[in-house]
């Protein structure tokens, strides 16, 4: 049986994703800009754990389970944007994360040692929360600074409602498909 690609993820509502489409929309066009991903495919990736056994995805869902209980909640906004990559080379064209970040990124430390006490391999770098609004192809035109235009967006703030257990699917027809979720505490108003 092939493993499954899996990755922890929260979806921004989608008014935070239609106002970031609004202000990414006059970039789309530009002269070395990125391949642009879907905006209803937008997320942020807490976790991305690669090809796991399907064997293991129930003990991992158990186990993260408290993990995700223990968030408290949080309220994130997209803000700004940048690549990774060089200016001259970019490769990933993001949005940046405003808000609860230091709870965001608490969760996501929380995964990553549910993930590893089942003995799933994580990446050992730090986390960076963003929104991946694109990628550059490689041996093309491209121009790093498309995304610095993004530099005094500010979307509107949201709670972060659920975290979701993703399986992507490759190949001609790609998809996204939730394999469990979890509720996150929200604040009443």
């Amino acid at each position: 049986m092939t493993p499954a690609r899996l990755f922890f993820a929260v979806d921004p509502p989608e008014g935070a994703r239609a106002d970031l489409q609004r202000a990414v929309q006059s970039l789309r066009g530009l002269a070395g800009a990125p391949r642009w991903n879907e905006p209803a495919r937008w997320h942020l990736t807490l976790l991305f754990l690669g090809a796991v056994p399907r064997e293991l995805i129930t003990g991992l869902a158990d186990a993260v389970t408290p993990a995700v209980a223990a968030a408290p909640p949080i309220r994130l906004r997209l803000a700004g944007g940048g690549r990774f990559g060089s200016l001259r080379r970019p490769q990933v064209a993001w949005a940046g994360v405003d808000g609860d970040v230091g709870p965001l990124a608490e969760l996501a430390e929380r995964l990553v040692a549910a993930a590893r006490a089942l003995d799933l391999p994580v990446e050992e770098r730090p986390f960076r929360p963003h929104l991946t609004l694109g990628r550059w192809r490689p041996r093309q035109p491209a121009d790093g600074t498309v995304t610095d235009r993004l530099a005094d967006y500010r979307g509107p703030v949201w709670p972060v409602r659920e975290v979701r257990l993703v399986e992507s699917r490759l190949g001609p027809a790609s998809a996204h498909e939730t394999v469990a979720a979890w509720p996150v505490t929200t604040r009443t108003p």
